[in-house]
């Protein structure tokens, strides 16, 4: 398998606007260099600086990241490992849930707070705009049109090129373009774990990149399906994983994470993996339990 994110091809984010990013579609995600819990800062901070410098020699140019990741420590880290930026880099963070305590999570999407977490994005990464600026989960004490709201007037104020969304339905993405273009939204989804098929196909009648998280997805029986393809393959299982995300629409931008430059070269190789159709239609038509189901 080629060592090189391009290998997966590329999308053209925000194509439908004045500002259009285009990036290979295997991406990384930054949550994973920071401590035990996502909080602090990692234990190994010189690997956590290595797998960000190897991404990007790997030809990975979109990163994913939010303020609530260490908190802070995650921004910090890429723009440590990273500034001055690559010209064709895209960086996506997020704001609007907090982070209070190892593997504790907070809401606040108010108009006052977004605002702040912007500013201090802005000042981590050692930008004067944010790429992609995502909303990072609805807010349920607070109106969702509000915080779209202002996330669209920082954007005609310029300091963010792009909004987006996380953790969404397809409601809250319909009620989102109503106020300002949505560019990309970023749900749990995989192979096993489907709750978000139908907003992959909205996304891609709206010409929306999706950011896939948790790719593996948590099930045994989906881990032994991975497994036995995987063998046929002489593939990892992950990179299985990977595969069949990228089959699955020409949207979806897989964005794993790791704190590990070995792991990542694994993670990129997945970028070059064919299934063969007969692998894609057997994992494809596998039922599993929405995850809410799930005991």
């Amino acid at each position: 398998m080629t060592l090189t994110a391009a290998a997966a091809g590329t999308f053209t984010i925000g194509a439908f606007t004045d500002h259009a990013l285009t990036v290979n579609r295997l991406g990384y995600g930054a949550m994973r260099i920071t401590g035990e819990g996502i909080w602090g800062e990692p234990k190994d901070k010189p690997a956590a600086l290595a797998t960000l410098r190897r991404a990007i020699e790997l030809e990975v140019n979109l990163i994913d990241t939010a303020d609530s990741y260490g908190p802070n420590i995650s921004e910090e880290l890429i723009a440590e490992a990273l500034f001055p930026y690559p010209a064709s880099l895209v960086i996506a963070t997020k704001g609007g849930w907090e982070r209070v305590g190892p593997g504790k999570w907070t809401h606040n999407a108010s108009p006052r707070h977004l605002t702040a977490a912007l500013e201090g994005s802005l000042k981590r990464l050692r930008v004067d705009r944010i790429d992609i600026y995502q909303l990072h989960v609805p807010d349920p004490a607070v109106s969702f049109e509000a915080s779209i709201e202002t996330l669209a007037r920082l954007r005609e104020e310029g300091k963010i090129l792009h909004v987006a969304l996380s953790n969404v339905t397809r409601e809250h993405i319909q009620r989102a373009q109503k106020i300002v273009p949505i560019v990309s939204v970023q749900n749990r989804y995989s192979f096993a774990d489907r709750e978000s098929d139908f907003i992959i196909d909205y996304c891609e009648q709206q010409r929306i990149a999706f950011f896939p998280w948790a790719p593996l997805g948590q099930m045994r029986e989906a881990h032994d399906a991975l497994n036995r393809e995987a063998e046929a393959l002489h593939a990892s299982p992950l990179q299985v994983a990977l595969a069949r995300l990228l089959q699955r629409s020409p949207v979806i931008i897989p964005i794993p994470g790791t704190s590990n430059p070995k792991h990542l070269e694994e993670n990129v190789a997945a970028a070059s993996l064919q299934l063969p159709q007969a692998a894609f239609d057997r994992l494809s038509a596998l039922k599993f339990p929405p995850a809410s189901l799930r005991g």
